[in-house]
């Protein structure tokens, strides 16, 4: 194939108009073309004078001489096995989430039978869990915004920008596309799925997997690991009540960062881990209208979609502050995993409709920052500052708010104005000064005023911030070899959970690069 580069478009088009003029573009004759498609679509609002969109059409061509001028697309060569890998005994996968789930289809479509277990419940229900934990406040500490099937993604925006640069990455677009998302993830320059559009996807990759050999075990919670002689020989587990042995030469941990009693056991038995940077702060809010002026203009006639942002600050003191998996249209979730704490996270549905928008806001943390020098203390500090956000909101659930305004004033809100708090089962007004180490509340002020200059009126005084957002990331590192194996063989450390991962995309593809080699090792 060929690519057509910079095709600037400044008013609402067809694809095949597109098309007609890219070939126009390019000197290219349309009898000539035996296939195209969009390889790339993105929004160029640098200048709000001119904000238009900028596509790439791939074309296939009869004679690719005739057009040597034309850049030609790179074909990346996924590995594969040339027969089905027949395994000493059936792999197993702890973790539900886009790692665990993209390691179970990689094996699956090279002849293994994975076991998938997961401590929370199949989508459908948990989405049942969410919806009754946000209406009543009753929180199911196995199956909530953390855990179950989908992993915490599910319930965010399914987001599928990353910064990694994998073959894979093109593969985790396609089996999404092949499982019922929107073709356009396939060539838009920032794709997203939407929590609506994962649910029904999940449920499809459940059902493929299931007729390909693979065993889900929901509710079911890993709760020790037989090791012997440096090598894994069995799991055990729980599910309502019930402990039962699996035995396996081959273990994948797509934990996710949230599962922090699993940590603790693996740190027990000799699992090599080491504690790792990661970021705390807040979510903001504002609405979503004022973020489209700041990004767009006023002039522009097209039809675009909700306007985005990405912002980051670097203080003099060394810390950073930065905006993390932001939603357009969306709402603040309440995505606590452990009883007695608060915590936040952004989502939206695919048309990201929704009257507000809504960002992290943080700022890193470093294990110099830790009380004790201990691989698990940044879990520890994690959940010393959302047991805190518990007891500032009322001990309830409902979480601490306050206006952007008081809180760079270092006082509390007594009053909400034009953004109104989407956090459900309910929100306090708070000051959010009081239980954030002060190396975060700093260089948060110090944040929102340098991106008020980069995005006008994000520092505006009636946002609203909703603590705590804690878990952008895992606290801890699992090490793991040049095959991708821990220092006991057999276990595959993977995904975000395991520090080698930071969002959906990364998480999916470190799946396939665990599977891959878990093949190729035995």
């Amino acid at each position: 194939m060929l690519q057509i580069n910079e095709i600037k478009i400044r008013k609402d088009l067809s694809e095949a108009e597109v098309f007609e003029i890219a070939l126009k573009k390019a000197h290219v004759k349309k009898e000539d073309v035996l296939e195209w498609y969009i390889a790339k679509k993105s929004i160029d609002a640098r200048k709000k004078e001119d904000v238009h969109y900028t596509y790439s059409i791939a074309i296939d061509v009869k004679d690719e001489k005739k057009y040597r001028r034309l850049e030609r697309i790179k074909k990346l060569d996924i590995p594969t096995f040339s027969s089905p890998v027949t395994l000493p005994s059936r792999p197993v996968i702890v973790g539900c989430g886009p790692a665990g789930l993209f390691a179970a289809l990689t094996l699956v479509q090279n002849g293994a039978k994975p076991i998938i277990i997961e401590q929370g419940q199949p989508v459908e229900e948990r989405q049942k869990a969410i919806e009754m934990f946000q209406q009543t406040g009753k929180l199911n500490p196995a199956s909530n915004v953390q855990f179950g099937e989908g992993g915490a993604g599910t319930f965010s925006d399914g987001k599928l920008t990353t910064g990694i640069h994998s073959p894979f990455c093109k593969k985790v677009l396609e089996e999404f596309v092949h499982f019922g998302a929107p073709k356009q993830i396939l060539y838009l320059s920032k794709p997203h799925i939407g929590t609506d559009n994962l649910i029904r996807i999940l449920q499809n990759m459940r059902e493929y997997l299931i007729t390909n050999g693979a065993t889900f075990l929901f509710n079911t919670k890993v709760i020790d690991f037989e090791i012997h002689n440096q090598q894994i020989t069995s799991l055990h587990t729980i599910c309502n009540g019930m402990e039962k042995m699996i035995d396996t030469k081959y273990v994948i941990l797509a934990i996710g960062h949230s599962s922090r009693d699993t940590f603790e056991k693996l740190y027990e038995k000799g699992i090599t881990m080491e504690a790792k940077n990661f970021s705390v702060g807040v979510r903001i809010e504002h609405l979503q209208n004022w973020i489209n002026k700041a990004q767009y203009g006023t002039i522009t006639k097209l039809k675009l979609p909700p306007a985005e942002y990405k912002l980051a600050y670097h203080s003099t003191s060394g810390r950073s502050c930065y905006t993390f998996c932001m939603c357009p249209g969306g709402t603040v979730m309440p995505s606590s995993s452990d009883p007695h704490t608060i915590v936040t996270n952004g989502m939206s549905y695919f048309l990201r409709d929704g009257k507000n928008a809504n960002s992290a806001l943080l700022v890193n943390v470093t294990p110099d920052d830790f009380k004790e020098n201990s691989p698990l203390s940044g879990i520890y500090f994690q959940k010393e500052l959302e047991e805190k956000a518990f007891l500032l909101g009322g001990s309830n659930y409902f979480a601490p708010i306050q206006r952007v305004g008081d809180f760079l004033k270092n006082q509390k809100s007594i009053s909400i104005g034009e953004v109104k708090p989407t956090y459900q089962p309910g929100v306090t007004l708070s000051n959010l000064n009081e239980i954030l180490p002060s190396f975060v509340s700093d260089t948060l002020k110090e944040g929102l005023i340098y991106f008020d200059t980069k995005l006008q009126g994000f520092a505006h005084p009636d946002g609203i911030l909703t603590g705590l957002e804690t878990r952008s990331s895992s606290p801890v590192k699992i090490l793991r070899d040049e095959k991708l194996i821990s220092n006991v063989s057999g276990i595959y450390p993977c995904g975000e959970g395991a520090g080698y991962a930071g969002g959906i995309m990364s998480a999916a593809v470190d799946g396939i690069k665990c599977a891959i080699s878990l093949l190729k090792n035995h």
